[in-house]
C-alpha cells in the first residue's frame, strides 16, 4: 500500500502543477505517480483555479510596478549590455560566462518577441548574437 500524502506536499503538489501546468513535470518534481497528481489536482479544482487566478494577479502587478518604471527598467537593461558588451569584460570572462549569458538573452528575446520569425528577416540584436557565437565557435 502506498504512503499516504501529508497536506504539505499535497499543497506543495498543487502549487507545483499550477506552475507547471503538467501533471508528469510535476510528478517528477515530487516523486510521485502523474496519476496521483491528476487526482490530487481534480480533488482540488477550487484551489487550483485560485492559485492559477493569484498567479496571474502577481503577474500583472509585475508588469504594472515594471510599466511605472518603464524608464529605470531600460536604462538598467541598458546599462547590463553595456557591461555585456565591454571588450574588457568580454577579455576576462571564459567561455561558459559568454554562453549562459548569451543563452539567457536570446530565450528572453525570443520570449518577449514571440520566438523566431516567419519572415526571414533577421533583427539587429539576432545578428550581433550570432556572429559572436560564430567567432567563439571559430578561436575553439
Amino acid at each position: 500500500m502506498a504512503a499516504r500524502l501529508t497536506d504539505r506536499q499535497k499543497k506543495k503538489i498543487l502549487a507545483d502543477y499550477v506552475q507547471t501546468n503538467n501533471y508528469c513535470a510535476t510528478a517528477k518534481i515530487n516523486g510521485v505517480s502523474a496519476t496521483t497528481v491528476k487526482n490530487l489536482v481534480r480533488a482540488n479544482a477550487d484551489i487550483v483555479e485560485k492559485c492559477e487566478k493569484k498567479k496571474e494577479e502577481n503577474t500583472a502587478d509585475v508588469l504594472a510596478y515594471m510599466d511605472k518604471h518603464k524608464d529605470m527598467v531600460c536604462s538598467f537593461i541598458g546599462k547590463g549590455l553595456e557591461m555585456l558588451n565591454d571588450p574588457e569584460k568580454l577579455a576576462a570572462a571564459n567561455l561558459s560566462q559568454i554562453t549562459t549569458a548569451m543563452g539567457t538573452l536570446i530565450d528572453k528575446w525570443a520570449m518577449i518577441s514571440g520566438g523566431p520569425s516567419d519572415n526571414g528577416k533577421e533583427d539587429e540584436l539576432s545578428k550581433s548574437l550570432r556572429e559572436m557565437a560564430e567567432e567563439l565557435e571559430s578561436d575553439t
